[in-house]
């Protein structure tokens, strides 16, 4: 990567100086398990004493907050799931009094109630600083610019990543999502050096930097954080070989604080530390609900060990993922970069097919774009699947033709169904602002 390392992100490899790590960061693995055990036990009894809906899954389980004697103990409480928070709307899961409450957050609620979280003046505190952590991991430094395209409002994303810049010493660029033509002057007039977006957002931004006759490789960027939804090894590439920078990846989800529950380091680049000390996490079998050793993969779960507003325990995340030891932050596990959601999961003829499968294919054939799209039919009793892609500005009509062959055979080899493919023009199908829907069912029309 180019650049001045002197102003910029540091070369791959190097850690922040030891000035700038917080006091959680210079624990090492036994410290944190013992600061974990003491949380735990505190949230397990602010949760039971003060949310009713804990006091009486706690109790139907058979166990209290004192039966929680080790780590281990956790797997012996009960899950909480999304519809829990829905079927509590709105304020029924907080555990303090709305006159605490300092600000509310929600989802969207397409798919039915929106999840409603809150926050005390202390969960916003640490809310800054784990995202303040996670930008300093991706390799920001007090001074730097930071450009915020996630969006501002009821989701978490924009005000998350904003007051956790502030945190870390940078200087906020508010920039939120849509307005892609205006987003692309300011980067070129205010210079950035990160950038926080999802990563079909950046595609945009960089269709829009091109179509401008702007090489995106010349701007100030330097570190792209992206989150929000799940992206590939190929993907990652992609950005850094067009933009010239490094690509991390940042995780979180509102009901468990929002943006910065796990970084990606910039210097090793291989998976996403888990701010533990805040975030206790475990994976299970997504059908059975049993823990699995470290190491092997399945769906991941959190439980919240210092929020006072809205506590989780043992939240199904849906985000299928596994833990390894940490590496350049030793003593916080890591996750795998998430391969995709159960709930994001076709299955198309007895066949799971995530759409990051997809995305990993597409990425290969030179002749396509990073933009698809993944059209659901149905014609008699059978389920169909068309993958729409757009082709790259330059590619030849005998290349646009070659990679419908290409893209069907290798969907057909590595993920083991038959699907159409359709290679559309350049700039034809949606353009994403924020999260990209990348199913289109349509199959009950």
């Amino acid at each position: 990567m180019s650049g001045d390392t002197t102003a910029g992100p540091p070369r791959l490899g190097e850690r922040p100086p030891a000035g700038l790590l917080d006091a959680g960061e210079r624990m090492d693995r036994e410290e944190l398990r013992a600061l974990q055990l003491t949380r735990l036990r505190a949230a397990l009894r602010h949760a039971y004493d003060h949310v009713e809906l804990y006091r009486r899954k706690f109790d139907e389980a058979g166990v209290g907050p004192g039966d929680c004697r080790s780590l281990a103990d956790l797997a012996r409480f009960p899950f909480t799931v999304k519809a829990d928070l829905r079927d509590s709307y709105p304020f029924g899961m907080f555990a303090v009094p709305m006159s605490e409450v300092r600000r509310l957050h929600a989802s969207s609620g397409t798919t039915g109630r929106p999840t409603v979280v809150g926050y005390t003046e202390n969960d916003l505190s640490m809310w800054a600083d784990v995202t303040a952590r996670s930008i300093r991991a991706a390799g920001g430094r007090p001074g730097h610019k930071v450009h915020i395209s996630y969006g501002y409002g009821l989701f978490t994303g924009g005000l998350g990543a904003h007051y956790g810049a502030e945190r870390a010493g940078c200087t906020v660029i508010p920039a939120s999502g849509g307005m892609t033509a205006r987003q692309v002057r300011l980067i070129q007039d205010f210079q950035p050096e990160i950038i926080m977006i999802t990563p079909s957002y950046l595609l945009t931004l960089l269709d829009e930097f091109e179509k401008q006759g702007v090489d995106p490789r010349t701007t100030s960027l330097r570190v792209a954080i992206l989150g929000v939804e799940p992206w590939t090894e190929e993907m990652r590439r992609e950005i850094e070989e067009r933009m010239d920078l490094h690509a991390v990846d940042v995780y979180g989800l509102s009901e468990v604080i929002g943006p910065g529950v796990a970084q990606e380091c910039v210097e090793t680049k291989d998976g996403l530390h888990i701010w533990e000390d805040h975030f206790y996490p475990e994976v299970v079998d997504p059908f059975s609900g049993d823990v699995l050793p470290e190491g092997e993969g399945g769906e991941l779960v959190f439980t919240s060990l210092t929020k006072e507003a809205l506590p989780v325990i043992r939240y199904r995340t849906r985000d299928l993922t596994r833990l390894l030891p940490g590496t350049a932050r030793p003593a916080f596990r890591r996750m795998e970069k998430v391969t995709g959601r159960s709930d994001d999961m076709i299955i198309l003829r007895g066949v799971n097919v995530f759409p990051t499968q997809i995305e990993e294919i597409l990425l290969r054939a030179p002749a396509v774009a990073p933009h698809f799209q993944l059209r659901l039919t149905r014609r008699g009793r059978m389920d169909h699947m068309t993958v729409r892609v757009e082709a790259r500005p330059d590619a030849t009509p005998e290349e646009r033709g070659s990679a419908v062959a290409s893209i069907a055979a290798a969907v057909k080899g590595g993920v083991g169904v038959s699907v159409a493919v359709e290679v559309v023009d350049p700039y034809t199908l949606e353009r994403s602002v924020g999260k990209l829907r990348r199913v289109a069912d349509l199959r009950e029309q």
